[in-house]
C-alpha cells in the first residue's frame, strides 16, 4: 500500500485496540476494491474521548470504528445517530458528514449477515440469549426485528434481563422477550429445541475453560449455539452445545461483517461474497497464528 497525498484515513478508536483484526479487515477490502484507504488504530483514554473524535473530524478522517469501552460514550460527541444505532444505544462506526459524525451500529447488521452465512435462521425462531449487558440488549433488539418467535433472556441478575424485556416488548407492542434466572433454564419445556445466542465474556481468552451454564440439561434444549466470542475459536460453550448433538459457531464471521458493512458505509463500495470469504479465510488464519 502506497500513502500519498490523496489517501484517506480511517481508524479505531478504544482500549485496548493492540490485539484488533480490523486493519487486516480494512486494508484487504481497500485493496480488493482499490480504494486509497488506510486504517489505523487509536489508543484513547477516557477522558480524551471527545478531544479525540474532534481532533479525527479536524484531520479530516473518513471515519472510524468505536470499540470497548466507549460505544455507548460516544454519542454526545456525534452530531448525528443512526435511528437502529439509537435503539440499541451503542455506536460502533463514525461516518464523516459535513456537521460531524454520524454514528451506526454495524454490530447486529453484522451478526445477521453472518447468521445468514451459516445459514441460521431467525424468522420464527425461539432464540435463549445468555447475558443482559449491552450486547445482549442489542442482541435482542436485533431478534425482534428479524422475526424471532419467541425471545428468553437468561441471566445471573434476573433484574438486568427484566430491564431489557421491558424495553423491548414495549417497542414491539407485544409481550415478545421474558427474562428467567439463569438456574431456571429448567423451566423451559424439554421437547422444545431453540437457537442460543451467547452474549457474554465468559469463555474469553484466556478464561477458555469457563462457560456461563455447564449443566448438559440446558444444552439438551439447545439446536444451534451461537457464540459471540472469536478467541478462542472455539469455547466451551460451543463444545457443550456439540456435545449434545447441536450446531455451534463463534463470532468471527460476526466481525467480519461488522467491518464489511463500515468499509461499505465510509466508501460508497459494495463487498460482493467471494471477497468476503476470502477475507474470513485470512482472519482465521491471523486467529491461528496467536
Amino acid at each position: 500500500m502506497e500513502i500519498n497525498g490523496c489517501t484517506r484515513t480511517c481508524g479505531l478508536i478504544g482500549n485496548p485496540v493492540e490485539h484488533t483484526l480490523s486493519p487486516v479487515i480494512h486494508h484487504f477490502l481497500a485493496e480488493k476494491l482499490d480504494v486509497d484507504l488506510a486504517y489505523v488504530p487509536f489508543l484513547v483514554q477516557k477522558e480524551s474521548l471527545g478531544e479525540a473524535v474532534k481532533g479525527a473530524y479536524a484531520l479530516n478522517l473518513l471515519g472510524l470504528n468505536v470499540t470497548v469501552p466507549y460505544k455507548s460514550d460516544v454519542i454526545p460527541y456525534l452530531c448525528e445517530v443512526d435511528e437502529l444505532a439509537e435503539r440499541i444505544g451503542a455506536v460502533n462506526t463514525l461516518v464523516r458528514t459535513e456537521k460531524g459524525y454520524k454514528g451506526y451500529n454495524t454490530d447486529m447488521p453484522g451478526l445477521f449477515r453472518a447468521m445468514q452465512s451459516d445459514d441460521v435462521k431467525l424468522a420464527g425462531e425461539r432464540v435463549i440469549v445468555l447475558g443482559a449487558g449491552g450486547v445482549a440488549r442489542a442482541v435482542v433488539m436485533m431478534l425482534a426485528t428479524k422475526g424471532a418467535k419467541e425471545i428468553i433472556i437468561l441471566n445471573r441478575t434476573l433484574e438486568r434481563a427484566e430491564k431489557i424485556a421491558e424495553e423491548v416488548n414495549a417497542i414491539a407492542g407485544r409481550k415478545l422477550v421474558r427474562a428467567m434466572g439463569l438456574s431456571a433454564f429448567g423451566e423451559l419445556p424439554e421437547e422444545e429445541k431453540y437457537l442460543a445466542i451467547q452474549a457474554t465474556n465468559v469463555g474469553m481468552y484466556p478464561n477458555t475453560e469457563e462457560v456461563i451454564l455447564r449443566d448438559k440439561a440446558f444444552y439438551r434444549r439447545i439446536h444451534t449455539g451461537y457464540d459471540l466470542i472469536f478467541n478462542p475459536a472455539d469455547t466451551m460453550f460451543m463444545k457443550l452445545v456439540r456435545e449434545s448433538g447441536g450446531r455451534s459457531f463463534n463470532g468471527l464471521k460476526m466481525l467480519l461483517y461488522q467491518g464489511v458493512i463500515a468499509f461499505e458505509l465510509w466508501t460508497g463500495k459494495v463487498v460482493a461474497d467471494k471477497n468476503a470469504d476470502q477475507l474470513y479465510r485470512i482472519m482465521l488464519e491471523k486467529m491461528q497464528e496467536k
